[in-house]
């Protein structure tokens, strides 16, 4: 049977990590962020996120050690819980790594319509309020066949490609704080908080997951980790992709509200780019930023593209879904049907259109929060050392908390119905390939 090819780097995993976790979010719903929490709530949202989940990281790194299998959280389970309750907890954490990628091929049609307003005509249908447009469209589905490609053709080929627009992205965000910092006045933050504080970190904490999700994308290619690799050495990448990208979004929305007064943004298109407008006269930090949003919703859409696509495969190795998922490609030796079928998926749900962004958000910071959950509790009832067993109950504390914020009616910002609907449909999915496996057994 044709394995997967085994060639990544510790490089590669923290640029696996870091880009499947920073996408194009810091420019396309930076109002929403900044309407939820203002600069402070936000910024201590995210900082504090970033902490609270270290204890998470921890202990996919202690599974990734034990257990480097590509079906993650549902191998993890599977050593403590029935079959059945492993699927469907991996089935769900797909959906955090999935659902991203139709988010970045609207995103990117979204982008690109702001630099060249042409692009908004040929209307083909409207959903949710939302016109779907024929070039956007298009757009769209050229950057997942030229990722799917990407990816059938090697890891090694995905994972340059992904190392290299991380460092673009770097420095290039280097030269959007600086100039903020030269500018921007102390003054553009306030308030800093749109209603009473706690409510303002605990509304922008919520979505905090869907926005961090990736740290644990590492396991998913753990089997393709170069001779040598392995270890604590999981850790590290996850520990080092927590920290920068925590650090990353504190720093983003810091110098947007730096850069000029916060309120304006609210209910702005790309509020990040017309802060730094505003604030210069200038066109060149836009062009910056616009740039830096491309290489981002690559690396961001590749990231997950890749945690998806091994997952899936998994899935079919383990059979809990139809076995030709499994199929590696017997040259490249990558899963070219579990690729494929990310394609198709994924432009499935690009033809929704822009009514797919804010939903996605909530439904993928849901899925992350209960994966994150079931992992941490399968290493606490396996583990017997006390410091390791009260870090996983940290951890689960953490998952829990944020999975209760999604899904119980008295916290401000819960499910609403569309996203219920989401869930549920993504749900009757994975039984009916569930049942279908379970037919040819």
């Amino acid at each position: 049977m044709t394995t997967l090819a085994r060639k990544l780097s510790a490089r590669d995993y923290f640029a696996l990590a870091f880009g499947t976790m920073i996408g194009a979010g810091w420019l396309v719903v930076m109002d929403d962020w900044l309407g939820r929490g203002g600069p402070a709530g936000a910024m201590l949202a995210f900082g504090l996120g970033g902490i609270l989940l270290l204890p998470v990281g921890w202990v996919y790194g202690k599974w990734v050690e034990r257990l480097p299998d590509a079906s993650g959280e549902a191998a993890y389970t599977a050593q403590v819980f029935p079959a059945f309750f492993s699927y469907a907890t991996g089935w769900i954490m797909l959906l955090a790594y999935f659902i991203v990628c139709p988010w970045e091929a609207v995103a990117i049609g979204k982008l690109a319509a702001y630099l060249y307003p042409g692009l908004d005509r040929y209307e083909l249908y409207s959903v949710g309020g939302h016109t779907v447009f024929l070039p956007r469209l298009a757009l769209g589905i050229g950057m997942t066949v030229f990722l799917a490609f990407l990816n059938y053709k090697g890891i090694r080929a995905s994972a340059s490609f992904q190392k290299w627009i991380t460092t673009a992205v770097l420095l290039l965000f280097c030269v959007i704080v600086a100039t903020s910092a030269a500018h921007g006045s102390f003054t553009n933050f306030r308030p800093v908080f749109p209603v009473a504080p706690l409510a303002s970190v605990l509304l922008t904490l919520q979505i905090v997951p869907y926005f961090m999700t990736g740290f644990e994308s590492v396991p998913k290619a753990a089997e393709e980790a170069a001779p040598g690799f392995g270890g604590r050495l999981f850790f590290r990448a996850i520990a080092m992709a927590l920290f920068v990208g925590a650090a990353f979004y504190v720093l983003a929305i810091g110098a947007v509200a730096f850069a000029t007064p916060w309120q304006g943004l609210l209910g702005q298109k790309f509020a990040t780019a017309v802060a730094f407008e505003r604030a210069l006269g200038a066109q060149w930090p836009v062009r910056v930023i616009l740039a830096m949003a491309f290489l981002g919703l690559f690396q961001c859409f590749n990231g997950n593209f890749v945690a998806a696509s091994r997952m899936l495969f998994s899935f079919g190795r383990r059979g809990t879904i139809p076995r030709p998922f499994s199929a590696v490609h017997p040259a490249y030796q990558t899963p070219y049907v579990a690729v494929g079928a990310i394609a198709i998926m994924t432009v499935i749900g690009l033809l929704l259109g822009d009514s797919l962004l804010v939903p996605v958000t909530e439904v993928g910071s849901m899925a992350s929060a209960f994966g994150w959950l079931a992992t941490c509790v399968s290493f606490l009832v396996i583990e017997k050392d006390l410091r390791a067993r009260i870090i996983a109950g940290t951890g689960a504390a953490v998952s829990l908390l944020l999975l209760l914020m999604k899904l119980v009616p008295a916290f401000p910002g819960h499910f609403s119905n569309a996203e219920w609907v989401a869930l549920t449909i993504w749900l009757a999915l994975g039984l009916a390939f569930y049942l279908m496996a379970a037919g040819k057994k």
